[in-house]
């Protein structure tokens, strides 16, 4: 495909008229007349040799196309905005912006509420914003790159896309305060034995696979898309839960448990920020790199017991 034989402008088109469904509604969003737009639609018939938008009584539903198209068409748009706003030079003292970083809980509170500090003592006019990643993550990582300015996540889950390198923690067990049924030590029969608190997503794939590896297969009772949740979700119970070293040493003054070392060498858990190649060279995304860095490096992981 010659990019230089498109007009570029139909792809705002036709994401309108793939979201809005109505040309006349696609028309008032992008600032043209109802023919302009009807117009619009019909190169874009011939362009993909699709209605893309097919009448069903007195409205319009999107083809198989259509629906295969919507999604790409919002990435694509986003990405394009993204382009067109780098910029060859960034005063973080003087200019205004807004990052979008994709983070979970736990790295929101371990490693994020830290760096809102320092940006808002080095960048007042910058905002940070943090997104929830969403289920497809690992399986649509560059079209999700794509639409934010990075993905905290750690080693082991994705690749392929540059990253800096943040902190290092370790993995930590947690149990209720008052659980009977577990010592000052944990035993691999243990893990077998006791009903699990889980994260609703294996991100920590590589703890997980140690898991396996060593022939625990956990008992899952209970799962929640939060990290910060589980040792509430274990407390009173007779849960268990793999949690974040980090994590754990600030939730021990707000929920009973304790916290119990791993019966085996847990692997690390290496925390980085992974970026889109299309930020490598923009001033605003070289800064944000620095920065979060220079907080990466400040974040110590708790003393292994």
């Amino acid at each position: 495909m010659n990019l230089a034989s498109l007009d570029l402008n139909l792809v705002i088109a036709l994401r309108a008229l793939l979201e809005e469904r109505n040309v006349t509604r696609a028309g008032q969003r992008v600032g043209l007349s109802q023919p302009a737009m009807s117009a619009a639609l019909a190169r874009l018939r011939r362009h993909f040799d699709d209605d893309l938008l097919a009448r069903v009584g007195g409205r319009y539903e999107l083809t198989a196309l259509g629906m295969a198209l919507r999604d790409r068409t919002g990435t694509a748009c986003d990405l394009l905005e993204r382009v067109f706003s780098s910029r060859a030079g960034f005063d973080p003292a003087r200019e205004e912006h807004e990052f979008t970083l994709i983070a979970s809980d736990y790295a929101i509170a371990v490693f994020g509420a830290e760096l809102t500090r320092v940006v808002h003592a080095e960048a007042p006019g910058v905002r940070l914003h943090f997104r929830k990643p969403t289920a497809d993550i690992v399986e649509h990582t560059g079209a999700v790159l794509s639409t934010s300015d990075g993905l905290l996540m750690p080693h082991g889950v994705i690749g392929g896309f540059p990253a800096v390198e943040l902190f290092t923690d370790r993995w930590v067990f947690v149990v209720a305060e008052d659980n009977p049924e577990v010592g000052e030590r944990l035993s691999a029969e243990d893990l077998s034995r006791l009903p699990w608190v889980t994260y609703q997503r294996t991100y920590d794939a590589p703890a997980v696979r140690q898991l396996s590896m060593l022939g625990v297969e956990p008992r899952v009772e209970v799962s929640a898309d939060s990290f910060m949740a589980l040792p509430f979700l274990i407390a009173g119970t007779r849960r268990i839960a793999l949690i974040q070293g980090l994590l754990a040493d600030r939730l021990r003054a707000t929920a009973p448990i304790r916290v119990l070392a791993p019966p085996y060498e847990a692997v690390p858990l290496r925390e980085a920020l992974w970026w889109h190649p299309v930020h490598t060279h923009d001033a605003a995304h070289l800064w944000l790199r620095e920065a979060v860095a220079r907080v990466g490096a400040g974040v110590t992981s708790p003393p292994a017991r």
